[in-house]
């Protein structure tokens, strides 16, 4: 068993990426971190380690307890790695989606101005609605 390896190759083998190159560019973006540096993909890491790795809307963080000789089982993860990632974050998923969609029938040809200008309005009601986490009922003032 390796004492150290590659961050690139740990993120693969643990299937926090799909693919090595996954986890390579993303060292390269700036979404992996050890102790609030970035890393780039040849950084060794050790066990013991913490990292954090910034996917999609959550910032996941997973403490190195073994480096793992090869690609992973998800089941055999947990043994490698423990995932400290606080539930807010995980909550993310799980939150509803909100859409707003202004429906034009096929063949009506582009808004004019007024429409234009009701839909702008509609899309700013919805905007602000979701700053304030306000439903649709209550009152804008």
């Amino acid at each position: 068993m390796a004492e150290s390896d590659r961050i690139d190759k740990v993120l693969w083998a643990l299937r926090i990426y799909k693919t090595r190159t996954e986890a390579t560019e993303a060292c390269k973006g700036g979404k992996v971190k050890i102790d609030g540096s970035n890393v780039k993909p040849s950084r060794l890491v050790k066990s013991g380690e913490t990292i954090s790795v910034h996917k999609g809307i959550i910032q996941y963080s997973y403490k190195l307890t073994q480096i793992p000789p090869h690609r992973l089982g998800a089941k055999l993860v947990p043994d490698y790695a423990e995932n400290l990632t606080p539930q807010e974050e995980l909550d993310k998923l799980r939150a509803p989606v909100e859409t707003f969609f202004l429906r034009r029938d096929r063949g009506t040809g582009r808004p004019t101005k007024k429409e234009r200008r009701e839909m702008e309005e509609a899309w700013d009601k919805f905007d602000v609605a979701a700053q304030y986490g306000m439903d649709d009922d209550d009152d804008f003032e």
